[in-house]
Parts: C-alpha cells; sequence; structure tokens
C-alpha cells in the first residue's frame, strides 16, 4: 500500500511475514536524490513491495540513499541491497555489525539471559529465530551520524535527533518548517516499543523516558511512526507512554516484594497486551522479547534503590 503523506513525502506499507508487528511504515522522500527512511526485512517479498513502491511514486531504486531510525532488522533488512548509501547512527551500527559479523554476540547475550532464569534449551532456539539474524544484511558503507546533524532531501531539512530507548543509538528526523516528526520506533501508536536490555546502556528505560522529554517538547503537527497507526497527537501519546512505564515498574516491584525473582519469574507477573492467557503459551520470541524489557525495569528500579540485585549463578532481583 502506497499513501501520500505531503508534497514529496510518502508512505509505503512493506509486509513483515510472520511477525506480530506485520508490517512496517517505510517513508520515502522522492526526488532526483531520493531518501528511504526504513526498509524491511531482507526478505525478497519485502524488497519487491519496497521497489515497486518506489517505481509508482517515479523513484529510481539505485538512486535513493536510506536512512535508519535504528538497527533493528525489520527497519535495516534490506538497506544493503537497497543502497550504497546509507545513513544511522554510529552507536547502533556498531552493534548491528557486531551482530552480523561475530557469532559470538548472540551466544553471549543467550548466556546472559539464562542467569536472568530464561530457560536453557528455550533460550538457545533464539540463536535461529531472532529476526536479526534470520533477516539483516551487510552494509557496504554507513554515514555516521549524530544529534543535531542536517540531512536535506527533496523540500525537506531533516535535523536528527537521538532517542536513545528503544535501542542506544536510535534517531528520530525532525522537519521544523513543516512540523513533521519521523518518529521510528521511540513512538507508536497503536503499540508500546519495546524497551529491552543493552550491553550498550546502564538504563535503557531511563534513557527513554528522557528522550520522550526532548521529543515533547517539539511542535509537532504529523507523527510518522515506524508501524501501523500514525494518526495520533504525540504530546498526548508521550503521556499515555509515560503512564504506561509507570503502571509496568509497579508490577515489576509489586512481584518481588515477597521474596527474591530472575527477570523470567518477574515477567510472569507483569501484564502484556498479547492473545495468549497462559504464559505458557507464548512463543520463544515473545518470551525473549518480555524478559528484555523485564530487565529494563528491574534495571532502572535498581538503579534508582528501589530493589536490590544480587549476581550468583544466576541474576535475582528482591525488594
Amino acid at each position: 500500500m502506497i499513501e501520500k503523506i505531503a508534497e514529496g513525502i510518502y508512505r509505503i506499507e512493506i509486509p513483515l511475514p510472520g511477525n506480530p508487528l506485520k508490517a512496517l511504515n517505510s517513508y520515502v522522500i522522492a526526488d532526483k536524490k531520493a531518501l528511504i527512511i526504513d526498509t524491511g526485512f531482507n526478505l525478497d517479498l519485502c524488497y519487491n513491495e519496497m521497489i515497486k513502491g518506489l517505481k509508482e511514486i517515479g523513484v529510481e531504486p539505485r538512486k535513493a540513499e536510506v536512512f535508519a531510525t535504528h538497527l533493528h532488522a525489520d527497519h535495516i533488512g534490506l538497506a544493503g541491497r537497497l543502497a550504497e548509501e546509507v545513513y544511522m547512527s554510529k552507536i547502533d551500527a556498531e552493534i548491528a555489525i557486531d551482530s552480523v559479523e561475530h557469532p559470538e554476540h548472540w551466544t553471549k547475550l543467550v548466556e546472559f539471559y539464562i542467569r536472568n532464569g530464561f530457560p536453557a534449551e528455550e533460550a538457545k532456539k533464539v540463536l535461529k529465530l531472532h529476526p536479526a539474524v534470520r533477516y539483516s544484511s551487510k552494509i557496504a558503507h554507513i554515514n555516521f551520524l549524530k544529534d543535531g546533524d542536517i540531512l536535506e532531501f527533496g523540500n525537506c531539512v531533516l535535523e536528527v535527533i537521538h532517542t536513545p530507548g528503544h535501542t542506544p543509538g536510535h534517531l528520530c528526523l525532525y522537519e521544523a518548517d513543516k512540523k513533521i516528526l519521523f518518529s521510528g520506533d521511540h513512538i507508536l501508536f497503536d503499540i508500546t516499543p519495546n524497551i529491552t536490555h543493552w550491553d550498550a546502556t546502564e538504563d535503557a528505560l531511563g534513557d527513554y523516558l528522557r528522550s520522550l522529554e526532548r521529543i515533547y517538547e517539539l511542535e509537532v503537527v504529523k507523527t510518522l511512526p515506524g508501524h501501523r497507526n500514525f494518526y495520533g497527537e504525540h504530546r498526548r501519546r508521550i503521556e499515555e507512554l509515560r503512564e504506561h512505564h509507570k503502571r509496568r515498574l509497579e508490577e515489576a516491584l509489586n512481584a518481588v516484594k515477597n521474596g527474591s525473582k530472575s527477570a523470567w519469574e518477574v515477567a510472569q507477573h507483569i501484564t502484556w497486551d498479547l492473545k495468549y492467557e497462559r504464559w505458557e503459551e507464548l512463543p520463544t520470541m515473545q518470551k525473549w522479547f518480555a524478559v528484555g524489557e523485564t530487565i529494563a525495569h528491574l534495571d532502572f528500579l535498581e538503579r534508582r534503590g528501589k530493589i536490590r540485585k544480587q549476581e550468583l549463578d544466576k541474576i535475582y532481583y528482591s525488594a
């Protein structure tokens, strides 16, 4: 599906087969030198849909450049296949390169989740199931962007805004004259962005909440997120996201009041917006993302002195 957002700006909906997110919103600033903002998985289905969309809006695919809001495979998977020039943050680029080129990246991550209570046999399945393992590609040349950089494409002057949280190097783009925010997965309207543990940061949730505060101050009339609906008002949504994480922190804190628990155990005391009624019914990757988000919330509480973390053969949290 293709939709015109504003003069020279289009949305191409890229399917994400077998993924709960269902589709990616890829935005294109159409010009002789066009910019594709986020790409979809490195799958022929995604590639063909992208090429079809680009041709329909008059963009020559090999003359387009790619901006990746962050490192996740649904946003960067096709980047190396589509363009010679790719823009993203250095911190996310380094994590993405490490995950593609060094298999030990994944074995270390699996070991960390096992220490947080994730059953070993199920955790090892992630080595084959994770979207970053299945749907990423190598990128020949990456232009590193930092907070405050400016990109000019078509009739848009885009300010780069570093919004860590969803990933350590997540970037938004802001067009001040048009008051348009390309929010990636920093702000989503129908679902909440996954805030998980990262080795590259000590306080992912704290980073995310601070990033929300910064975006709250911007004058925005149109927020263009990475997934699903994009007709929401950004300040109202930020307030909802704050409340969401406040409730989740309360659930995590309550879960450890009656004794030490691993993140795996705490995750089962948290309310997840999923169609499954029992924790055991969740697919492995859904459990993985839930436990990662639980760790981020527990770390937030621990850093603020609300709970205590004890690292033995496994990692436990207690009030």
